[in-house]
């Protein structure tokens, strides 16, 4: 029986082959891998995964869909809201004894909750060795945005903290059923060997501080802000707040931590 796709699954079946074959090269999936798929829908990218992985990991929200995928023997089927799954958990799980494994990240996000998926995973970055993820375009260039530019903002500086990123390829509509009404990229992101310590918290909430006015000075928002929290540092508020490197975000996150 044909599956059709749900709108508020945000379901956007991947069809084109030679785009496939493009993110699996992209990926370049080992047997062995400890490797999750978010996502798999109806197993376009998850059976040229499997098939050199071995073994793999997926996880479906759709009942429907994940009942097909518990048919294939090689597929360990989690049948959950990625939101809620704990991959701390699933990596200490899929870790072969003696040796340890980092996780391998792969998934063709729902656009509509692709920027929770994200932060979610930002918790557990120590734990993986890399993500590959087909996301609409516009959030990959807000991924990878450089300061001083239109793209760059909260989602740029909180996952540039922690994150080496690139678009690794572009994916037109007609490559999906049914196509959406945007373009979409993939984007490999490789977690920091060695991060600035930081809390994410503060840091978190001095970046939403400074955003929640991007078109005025920094004065008006994060400014006061420092102040309340009695900082007595040096730091430029007559500029807007794209135009803060991230370190430059991250050293103030560093400071002002109690």
């Amino acid at each position: 029986m044909k599956h059709i796709a749900r709108k508020r699954f945000g379901q956007h079946f991947l069809s084109d082959a030679g785009i496939i074959d493009a993110i699996v090269r992209e990926i370049a999936p080992r047997p062995g891998d400890a490797m999750v798929e978010i996502g798999p829908g109806l197993a376009a990218l998850t059976q040229p995964l499997v098939e050199r992985l071995g073994r793999l990991t997926v996880i479906e929200l759709d009942r429907d869909l994940a009942q097909r995928l518990r048919a294939h023997g090689q597929l360990e089927v989690i049948e959950s809201d990625v939101l809620k799954v704990d991959f701390a958990a699933l990596a200490a799980r899929l870790a072969v004894p003696p040796a340890t494994k980092l996780l391998r990240v792969v998934g063709n996000l729902p656009y509509n909750i692709s920027t929770p998926i994200l932060f979610h995973l930002l918790d557990f970055a120590h734990l993986v060795a890399d993500q590959h993820f087909m996301l609409q375009k516009e959030v990959v260039d807000r991924m990878i945005a450089q300061p001083a530019t239109s793209d760059y903002g909260r989602l740029s500086v909180m996952l540039q903290w922690r994150y080496a990123m690139e678009n690794v390829l572009f994916v037109p509509p007609e490559s999906f059923d049914p196509p959406p009404r945007v373009d979409s990229a993939v984007v490999r992101m490789v977690p920091l060997a060695e991060p600035p310590p930081v809390d994410a918290g503060r840091l978190g909430e001095i970046v939403q501080v400074a955003f929640s006015q991007r078109r005025k000075l920094l004065r008006h928002s994060l400014g006061k802000w420092l102040e309340q929290h009695g900082f007595a540092g040096d730091f430029d508020t007559h500029r807007r707040a794209e135009e803060v490197h991230v370190a430059e975000y991250v050293a103030l996150a560093q400071a002002t931590t109690p």
